[in-house]
């Protein structure tokens, strides 16, 4: 993983990583770029390349993710179990969902923050979003990533709410169970794996 990979953007330019955590380069690789993708928005892409901040944003945001599916597999966890056990509603439990939509809110934020201002990948789709469409690299990064992890935030904040209004600790244990459940799956789902096109590391490389 630590050596340069690319991905086609359209036809004839590539999308260069030297690590997949620093910004990427648009170069033309036949002399021109075809299409929509033209050498004006290239210069665009390469101008909006970060800096310190973008750097350190992806890298918290990869980090950050671990602690967000640490925290949801023990929520998930205990929620199954007090659901099949009959278990009481315990002050571990609120707890573990508190810290466990925190962090989640603190992640998605930080991905907002790359997603409308600082990505090269999202202000390269946004430039021709017809063209990033056909794109399943910029397509990743300017739609399926973003909504996925926004329609996850929302189950867990949906469950959370449902829950903590249940009566019964069974049923909190079950809607917890359901709604995090589903939330857990959707991330995974929309998390860029390093088998994925659109791959990034398990880890930040510094």
């Amino acid at each position: 993983m630590g050596s340069p990979s690319s991905v086609t953007v359209g036809s004839g330019c590539e999308w260069l990583e030297t690590t997949v955590l620093r910004p990427c380069k648009l170069r033309d690789t036949r002399g021109a770029i075809p299409g929509r993708l033209d050498l004006t928005r290239a210069r665009d892409v390469r101008r909006s390349r970060m800096s310190g901040m973008y750097t350190a944003l992806v890298v918290a945001h990869s980090l950050l993710r671990w602690v967000v599916l640490g925290l949801a597999v023990v929520a998930l966890v205990r929620a199954v179990s007090g659901w099949s056990g009959g278990r009481p509603w315990t002050g571990g439990d609120e707890q573990v969902n508190r810290f466990f939509v925190i962090a989640f809110d603190l992640q998605v934020l930080i991905g907002l923050i790359l997603y409308v201002g600082l990505s090269p990948m999202t202000q390269a789709a946004f430039q021709d979003f017809g063209a990033a469409m056909g794109n399943s690299v910029l397509r990743f990064w300017a739609v399926e990533h973003i909504f996925g992890m926004l329609a996850a935030v929302a189950l867990v904040h949906i469950g959370r709410v449902r829950a903590r209004r249940a009566v019964e600790p069974a049923a909190r244990h079950r809607t917890t169970a359901i709604f995090f459940g589903l939330a857990l799956l959707i991330t995974l789902l929309t998390i860029p794996w390093p088998f994925m096109p659109a791959a990034r590391p398990l880890f930040p490389s510094f």
